[in-house]
């Protein structure tokens, strides 16, 4: 039976989320394996390699969104997972903003990007 659970993301960009997983000094892995319970695997888009036995993966949906994957249990065996996952999304947003915010059109905008913690 497998451990692995699959969260439904508004992740769209693999190449923000790994900007953002690389601004968190989170080592990260592409086309890889996700680590869970007893050596069980599963493969993913976008691997990001926790310290530990367990890892957490995202994998690109046909609708362009992307789907988390991991063993939730295993990974809170050593981080907390929802700080962790929290500090991901909202790093994510926070680089999807700025992004956003450099598209042609918008150099005249006022961007005000207020972060609550």
């Amino acid at each position: 039976m497998s451990h692995f659970s699959t969260l439904r993301t508004k992740i769209t960009d693999a190449e923000i989320l790994k900007t953002s997983l690389k601004d968190l000094g989170i080592q990260l892995k592409t086309e890889a394996d996700v680590r869970g319970y007893h050596g069980q695997r599963v493969r993913a888009d976008i691997v990001a390699v926790l310290e530990g036995e367990y890892d957490l993966g995202w994998s690109k949906n046909t609708d362009g969104t992307f789907d988390l994957i991991a063993d939730l249990w295993g990974v809170a065996k050593k981080h907390n997972q929802t700080e962790l996952i929290n500090s991901i999304n909202q790093k994510y947003a926070i680089n999807k903003t700025l992004v956003e915010a450099q598209r042609p059109g918008l150099q005249n905008a006022n961007v005000k990007l207020v972060v609550h913690s």
